[in-house]
């Protein structure tokens, strides 16, 4: 997939500010329902669009940009959060982002869609079973938060998709 410059650079910024954003819901407005009966610490869609946008940015900026912005958002979530909060999303964050780049670059010969869907599954289970056994001392959250996350993964395949029959990318094995 090609995307225009401007789009990874709003993609990369995007996905650099999700984070925080996600403890930042998470401190102002705790557990959030996520239908079916269930609940999730309410960062769960802003985690769910991180997984997505770092797919976004790693296909317009490159493997190096994505790995700096893996790292710069890990030390701003620190920064802004609560140090508990913030340690628990750094770690669920860094490993989750790792296994989602390691499923991802080999996925994306097979297409966006494909990839993006296969790396967001993994990195949204490791995400939050780390997240939440270090926040929370408990798995509880844990379907609410797959849940939430997966919300995020199927709307951005519906958009995906939308771009690609409209023309806005096309899809390349491009490193």
């Amino acid at each position: 997939m090609k995307l225009p410059s401007l789009t990874g650079a709003v993609a990369l910024v995007a996905y650099i500010a999700t984070i925080p954003a996600a403890n930042l819901a998470v401190s102002h407005f705790g557990a959030v329902p996520v239908g079916f009966g269930f609940v999730a610490p309410a960062g769960v869609y802003f985690v769910g669009l991180a997984l997505v946008l770092r797919d976004l940015a790693r296909e317009a900026t490159g493997r190096g940009a994505v790995l700096a912005a893996i790292g710069i958002g890990t030390v701003v979530s620190y920064v802004l959060s609560d140090p508990m909060l913030a340690t628990a999303s750094a770690a669920a964050f860094i490993l989750a982002e790792m296994l989602d780049f390691a499923v991802y670059e080999p996925l994306r010969k097979r297409g966006l869609i494909i990839a993006v869907v296969g790396s967001n599954i993994v990195g949204l289970i490791a995400d939050s079973v780390v997240f939440l056994q270090l926040a929370f001392g408990s798995l509880e959250y844990f379907p609410g938060q797959a849940l939430g996350k997966a919300y995020m993964t199927a709307f951005a395949v519906v958009v995906l998709l939308l771009l690609r029959n409209r023309g806005v990318y096309r899809t390349t094995t491009a490193s």
